[in-house]
């Protein structure tokens, strides 16, 4: 880059910062509180590449919408234009000198990736990939990496805890461990070698970042203002356990989650299904409280559903499916279940559908498993409760009596459904792009019960003779006229 070469206008910080722009591993995603530098060691691991590769480093980074991706370009400019690198404003794109270049676009619809089919990159960077509610548009960025050139590849991605997208990076990155290497092994159909493909989680939090709580002590009073202690917390530590902008923002798993039991044998138990193929199926078994029980330190009340045992689904990858046939998870729940008594199943209303040829249903029903359709209501309308709203309340119960529980062993249920996020359109809804099937399943279930509370009734009210109206004065008047006679 001749002059250029010279110029240093960032270099990484100890630490995280330095271990990202270092690491090796095909794809690298760096997490966990704001304020860590994730946005300047994106534009600083390129800015490396482009000086090692020139021409043959090719650079998409992506934002979800526009607007996100306004201040990283700004940022960019800051960093680049003093080496001498050229933005182009029209295409949006940075050129270095000696060639490499980097383009910014933003995926506002995931089937905004399927533009990029035919590209080429060799690097490719995902700012923000918790807003992404599904995998699926991210992952297909993927197939873009590839060089004739040589040149090795990556795939790097930033993120904070929350969001549409939490619940799959969390499983995806988080969960496996920090700083931990996992190897996802892929067969070559052509030749049948094994090719292996790693993913790490670099975890990051404020303290990583002097330079930022240096130059601006106030960050972090600014922090606090801005959101719920929670989603602060998160911010500032890196909590992934926290979820902020929860649908069912009552949830708590103190109360809503309990350790197995046996159930007794006189509580009615059903099921419920939300049907999937390419994406994840959903079963659950529930019992109705009988009595109320106590589980731990939680008391359930007569009339609560209990979550005891559940089948979902999932593929490999999260919101993923497995494809399986009508006949084989109808025998998989029978199995499951051999020798319950059940009293009735409900099931996702499109099970029943005729496309030519014998419903999911009706091939079920082949096997020996009957369900009726569910209410499929997700939201009120006309005066009536939907099923958002049934489960709501069951979740709240009664003060410290919930009416929903779940196992502890439900884990697909626990890991789901408390993260899932409102339709940005209709925020009386949930977030259909998210891992939702537990939850629809779950809903399915509470309609087949509607849930009454058990609060005791409010005492008459006692107005004084003052309060009263004229009319109603008349009418007790009338009233013990009719009792004298």
């Amino acid at each position: 880059m001749g002059k250029a070469r010279a110029r240093v206008t960032w270099a990484p910080q100890p630490g995280p910062q330095y271990r990202f722009v270092t690491c090796p591993t095909f794809e690298v995603v760096y997490g966990g509180a704001r304020g860590r530098g994730k946005t300047d060691a994106s534009l600083g691991d390129f800015a490396l590449h482009a000086r090692r590769y020139g021409a043959n480093a090719k650079g998409l980074f992506v934002r979800r919408t526009r607007v996100a991706l306004e201040p990283t370009i700004e940022r960019a400019r800051q960093l680049y234009l003093p080496l001498g690198v050229e933005w182009r404003q029209q295409r949006s794109l940075f050129r270095w000198p000696n060639g490499a270049v980097l383009y910014f676009r933003y995926l506002n619809q995931d089937a905004d990736a399927d533009a990029y089919q035919g590209h080429d990159y060799s690097r490719v960077y995902v700012e923000e990939l918790t807003q992404f509610p599904d995998p699926s548009p991210v992952d297909k960025l993927k197939a873009t990496l590839r060089s004739a050139a040589g040149v090795p590849c990556g795939f790097r991605a930033t993120c904070n805890p929350g969001g549409p997208g939490h619940t799959w990076v969390k499983a995806r990155y988080i969960d496996p461990g920090p700083w931990q290497v996992i190897e996802e092994v892929f067969e070559n159909p052509f030749d049948g070698r094994r090719i292996t493909l790693g993913r790490v989680f670099i975890p990051a939090k404020l303290t990583d970042n002097p330079r930022l709580l240096e130059n601006d002590p106030l960050y972090v009073a600014k922090l606090q203002q801005s959101g719920s202690a929670q989603l602060v917390r998160a911010w500032l530590e890196g909590d992934w356990g926290i979820v902020e902008g929860a649908f069912f923002d009552n949830w708590s798993a103190a109360r809503n989650v309990v350790a197995p039991f046996p159930i007794p044998a006189d509580w009615t138990r059903f099921r419920s299904l939300d049907w999937g193929s390419a994406r994840p199926f959903s079963v659950g078994w529930w019992a109705v409280a009988g009595d109320p029980t106590p589980a731990g330190r939680v008391v359930i009340p007569r009339g609560a559903l209990v979550r005891h045992r559940e089948w979902y689904g999932r593929g490999a990858k999260p919101n993923e499916g497995l494809k399986m046939t009508a006949e084989a998870v109808a025998r998989g729940i029978l199995t499951r279940g051999a020798g319950e008594s059940i009293a009735y199943g409900v099931a996702d209303p499109s099970i029943f559908a005729s496309d030519g040829g014998p419903s999911i249903a009706e091939r079920m029903f082949r096997e020996g498993l009957t369900w009726r359709r569910a209410d499929n209501a997700r939201v009120a309308r006309g005066g009536a409760m939907g099923g958002w709203d049934q489960m709501r309340a069951r979740i709240s119960g009664d003060s410290d009596r919930p009416g929903l529980v779940v196992f502890a062993t439900c884990l697909d249920f626990i890991r789901t459904v408390p993260a899932l996020q409102h339709d940005p359109a209709r925020p009386e809804d949930v977030d259909t792009n998210a891992e939702d099937h537990a939850a629809d399943e779950a809903r399915y279930a509470c309609m087949s019960r509607p849930y009454a509370s058990e609060r005791p009734p409010a005492a008459p009210e006692t107005r004084t003779l003052g309060e009263l109206t004229f009319d109603e004065i008349l009418a007790i008047e009338d009233r013990r006229r009719a009792e004298w006679d």
